[in-house]
Order: structure tokens, then sequence, then C-alpha cells
């Protein structure tokens, strides 16, 4: 697994490591439904983006991660970001995570071109064995979205995770073996018309 900075690039939407530069429309992504304020996620309050940047850079830097701002093609506007995290080269496994989009592209293509390009990297480019999601049990839009593109509820973490207002958090854990990626595949690419 060669972990480097690329862009993933579909019809629709492109994945560019974040930078910088991505930041302030980060912040618009983040205004358009006050994300930071949804108790079942992590996304920063716009005026913390420096230290989330600087965050994603220590974390490639150190092999665990990367990050990456997620761009509607069309608008060429930033609709959020995600990213590979928990990268573990030896087992040849890695969670795509951290993932937030501005309210006007949820429930849109964009998250569901995201995940295809992301999955697609992780099984054909690196190789992997496995692919997890997790979310909070209690985000059942978030879970919904996880089984749409493909991934099987795999079970609960309990007491897995302190959450901004104290609350501590069930994840439920979904994955995508590289046996289930043919198919997964395909039923992606159905729905992008691909």
């Amino acid at each position: 697994m060669n972990i480097e900075k690329v862009v993933l690039a579909g019809r629709r939407v492109r994945l560019e490591p974040v930078s910088p530069a991505h930041l302030p429309e980060l912040a618009k992504a983040i205004h358009d439904g006050d994300l930071w304020q949804v108790p079942f996620t992590f996304v920063p309050h716009p005026s913390h983006l420096p230290k989330f940047f600087d965050d994603a850079e220590s974390a490639f830097a150190a092999g665990k991660e990367l990050a990456f701002a997620t761009i509607d093609v069309q608008s060429s506007r930033v609709a959020g970001s995600t990213r590979f995290r928990c990268i573990e080269r030896p087992h040849r496994r890695v969670e795509i995570g951290f993932t937030f989009l501005g309210a006007s592209w949820q429930r849109t293509h964009v998250n569901t071109e995201a995940k295809y390009l992301m999955l697609r990297h992780a099984f054909e480019t690196w190789g992997c064995h496995r692919v997890e999601l997790l979310t909070d049990e209690r985000n059942t839009k978030s879970r919904d979205a996880i089984r749409r593109i493909g991934a099987q509820e795999e079970g609960v973490l309990r007491s897995h995770m302190v959450m901004r207002d104290g609350y501590i958090r069930n994840s439920v854990i979904h994955g995508i073996t590289a046996a289930d990626w043919p198919s997964a595949k395909a039923m992606l690419e159905s729905k992008l018309g691909d």
C-alpha cells in the first residue's frame, strides 16, 4: 500500500488531497447545515479548520490517514470532506470516515460517487482486504447511507467513543471485503450510470 497524495476523479465528483486553499470553501460547506452542531459527528467548527488541516497533515505524515476535499465537479465547489483513516498496511485494512457534506449535497450523487472512488482506490490500487465504515449508533441517516453503498452492518462497538458533549457513543461497524467488492462495485456503477 503506497499511501500518497493523489486526486481521485470521477464524472461528477473529484477528491483532492485537502490543502489550505480548500479551507474557505470547506467553511462554507460546514456552515451549510451548521454541521459542527450535529451531535453524532466530529465536524469541526469553521474557525477550527486550520487545526483540522494540521491534524490531517500530521496523520498523513504518520502513514495513518489521507484526507480529501470533496469537490462537486459541475459547480466546482467544495461539498465537504472525507478521508482514509486507521490505515493498517500489514493487514491491508483501512477505514473510510470523518466524512461530512454540506446539507445541499446530502442525499445526492456526491456521497455515492466519493465512496465509489475511495473503495475502488482501496481495493484496486492498494489491494486492501477490507474497508471499514463506522458511525454513531444513533445516526440512522449515516447507517442507511453506508448500507446503500454495499457495506454490511457487522456489529456494535459498545462505549466506543466520547463525543464533544461528553456522550459515550456506541459505534456501528460496517465492512466491505475484497470478496464483496465486485458486487458492490457493480451496484455502485449502476447507481452512478457508469
